[in-house]
Order: structure tokens, then C-alpha cells, then sequence
């Protein structure tokens, strides 16, 4: 997905919620993450960022600890600042077929396909990846709160996936997509229940008896 090329500023000066992040050891290498796992409808999305060597921010943070307005100005300074930077997303029918973990694996190798140039390592968010290409890689739990590169991912991929389904709400407008983004709130479900689902649903997600958590086959 092409970059936006559009400079910002942030002036405010506040720490990030979990200490200083670290940067990536060495150079040239790609923190990767993913957005949209836990949703009902839509893709699931995935970020892949090579920093410069010493950029740093003190807003960034894993995006589900920042507000909106703060991601889209990260998400700006990220794309005008990275060496390199691609957000690629796998969408429902996909997630379907090779189920949500698989779906979330595939849109980061499709990310890291993307960047140029080609990083030596990466970091992943998370405890589960497939290796790419024979790159070296290691998987951090909650590594969006520890290490730049995989905080910066995070934004780029929570900013495209949320732009994303703000334009499937203007086409499905009964759900509240604009402001749960597909997540399974009440809104979201009493909507299905009214509406049925649509053709950007995740058939392969299901709501429990009670319907306040979802499970998938």
C-alpha cells in the first residue's frame, strides 16, 4: 500500500506509557504487527518498518495504549521518517479458508515482501510466526511495548486497517464500523442480528450463546 507523503509535527512532549522502547539491534532491521485479529468482519492487517538507526518519538507506544488522534500523527511521521515501511492486509474470505492465525501470518510476510531494502532480521509481535525467506527471526510477547520498530508497525498497521473499514462503513452503515472497526461491541452484534451479515463478515467467527465473546471453528 503506497505511502502518504505528508509531514507532521507533534509538539507535545509526554513519555510513552511503559518506559523509554528500545531500539532494534542493529540496522536494517523490520519490526512487524498485526491489527484486526479479535474482529468480526473485515481483513486482518500487517505492518512491516525499517527505522533509521536512533529515531525515536516520545509518543510512540504499542497503538492500543494511544489515542486515535495520536496514532494518525505517528502514522504520518512514521511513513515520511522510516527507511522503509508496507502495510498489506489478508482479507475475510482468506481468513476463512486458512484460519485467523495463518491469515495474520501470511499479511506480515505479504508486508515484508514489500520493503526495500530487504531487512537482515526481524522482530515479531507475538509468540507464533512462520520464517520468510530464510531471514533470522524472533517472536516478543507485547513487543509492541518494548522495542520501537514493532511499536511503529502496530500504528501503521491499527491506522490502515481503521481507514480501511471507516469505508466499508459507508457501504454497511448498520454495524457501527466507524467507531468499533469490526470488533464484536453490542452495536456490532445488534446489528448483525437485525441485518444479517455482510460480504466483508468472517463467516468462520462465531458469537457465543450469550454473545459477549466470540470463538472461531
Amino acid at each position: 500500500m503506497p505511502g502518504r507523503k505528508q509531514k507532521a509535527t507533534i509538539k507535545e512532549k509526554l513519555p510513552t506509557v511503559r518506559g523509554e522502547l528500545l531500539p532494534a539491534d542493529g540496522p536494517l532491521v523490520a519490526g512487524c504487527d498485526e491489527a484486526g485479529r479479535g474482529c468480526l468482519a473485515g481483513p486482518v492487517a500487517a505492518a512491516a518498518v525499517i527505522l533509521p538507526e536512533g529515531f525515536n518519538h516520545p509518543l510512540l507506544n504499542d497503538s492500543k495504549q494511544i489515542s486515535e488522534k495520536k496514532r494518525d500523527l505517528l502514522r504520518q511521521i512514521i511513513e515520511d521518517e522510516a527507511l522503509a515501511w508496507a502495510v498489506a492486509m489478508v482479507h475475510n474470505e482468506e481468513i476463512d479458508r486458512i484460519n485467523i492465525l495463518n491469515a495474520s501470518i501470511r499479511a506480515m510476510h505479504l508486508a515484508i515482501k514489500q520493503l526495500t531494502p530487504t531487512p537482515v532480521s526481524l522482530l515479531i509481535d507475538g509468540n507464533r510466526f512462520h520464517t520468510y525467506k530464510e531471514i533470522p527471526h524472533r517472536c516478543i510477547v507485547k513487543g509492541d511495548s518494548i522495542y520501537r520498530c514493532i511499536a511503529a508497525a502496530s500504528i501503521l498497521a491499527k491506522t490502515h486497517r481503521d481507514e480501511y473499514m471507516l469505508g466499508q462503513h459507508e457501504r454497511y452503515p448498520f454495524y457501527d464500523w466507524n467507531k468499533n472497526k469490526g470488533y464484536p461491541t453490542k452495536a456490532h452484534r445488534s446489528g448483525i442480528e437485525t441485518h444479517g451479515v455482510t460480504s466483508v463478515h468472517r463467516l468462520s467467527f462465531k458469537l457465543t450463546e450469550k454473545q459477549t465473546s466470540i470463538q472461531w471453528e
